[in-house]
């Protein structure tokens, strides 16, 4: 196993993709694969490692037990051995997420940044819509604050970066409302990052470096469908950890869904996330006033294992 403190982690039910083998290949960086029951039982990587259904039950019993099978978010249990083996910075990346020639080399992460601040005085920034692609917007933003988006006021700010969120060319990360209307497939302009804003805004479990402190709380949740890596990206936040958005790094060759399911697995957050938002610039917000019971409940466990 590699030396290096810099990990990728990410779940796959598929043999190998591209990205995979990239992600594999990439010196200075240690690769772990999360698998599930459905992964193939003769799973092999060239250089990472490959953490089998009966390696997370020995390596946490309870947080897997909580989290269930067959979910994207068993990439939880990679969190915490990508922790306990001493890493530093951590990528959360998806297995449909082809890394480009530049994936990994401009980190902000860990670092104070002089970054371009926007905005937001309708409490919540997206940050699709700070791109020339404004017609769009990136998953878990509140649909009821579209219309008052605003980017026209910003400026040169000092930050702390704790997250590294790089955008993704091909198909980009937006909801499946945009997705059914639009059916992007974007090709970012470089030159409009990195920015940030002191507002609350949503980020994702793909393509996104995590320095050690932040991983510490950011757990990917599950029983609360599509908005699993949204509401921890507003957890995150609400515990005052700031994030930087980069210019795309991978490009998305984004596996078969169906938009319809995901449709329903998103309602939950077309219905709480404005309120969730509203609550932490309140400083009211508390976790379990939405998350269900299971999901804190699993949320304690990765706590009780990431923390001495």
């Amino acid at each position: 196993m590699s030396a290096s403190k810099q990990f990728i982690v990410t779940t796959t039910i598929h043999a190998p993709t591209e990205a995979i083998r990239r992600f594999d290949g990439l010196a200075n960086w240690t690769l772990i694969v999360v698998g599930d029951q459905r992964t193939p039982s003769d799973y092999g990587l060239q250089n990472g490692v490959y953490l089998s259904p009966a390696d997370q039950e020995k390596l946490a019993p309870e947080l897997s037990d909580l989290i269930g099978w067959n979910c994207i978010q068993r990439r939880n249990l990679g969190f915490v051995l990508a922790l306990s083996l001493g890493a530093e910075i951590i990528a959360s990346v998806d297995d449909d997420n082809i890394p480009l020639e530049d994936w990994g080399q401009s980190l902000m992460v860990g670092r104070e940044v002089e970054l371009k601040s926007y905005e937001a005085a309708n409490g919540c920034f997206d940050p699709v819509g700070a791109t020339e692609h404004g017609h769009l917007w990136h998953r878990g933003y509140p649909l009821q604050l579209l219309q008052s988006r605003d980017y026209s006021a910003y400026a040169s700010e000092s930050v702390f970066v704790d997250v590294q969120a790089d955008f993704w060319n091909g198909d980009p990360d937006v909801d499946a409302i945009c997705r059914l209307e639009h059916g992007p497939n974007a090709d970012f302009s470089p030159d409009v990052f990195p920015f940030t804003s002191r507002a609350i805004s949503p980020f994702n479990s793909q393509n996104t470096f995590l320095s050690r402190a932040a991983l510490e709380h950011y757990f990917v949740l599950p029983g609360v469908g599509r908005m699993d890596d949204i509401w921890a990206a507003f957890h995150l936040q609400s515990q005052g950890f700031k994030v930087a958005y980069g210019a795309p790094s991978v490009y998305q060759d984004r596996n078969a869904h169906d938009l319809t399911q995901n449709l329903t697995d998103e309602v939950l957050g077309y219905q709480q996330n404005a309120a969730m938002v509203e609550a932490i610039n309140a400083g009211t917000y508390a976790h379990h006033d939405f998350w269900p019971e299971r999901t804190v409940a699993a949320y304690q466990a990765y706590l009780r294992e990431v923390t001495p």
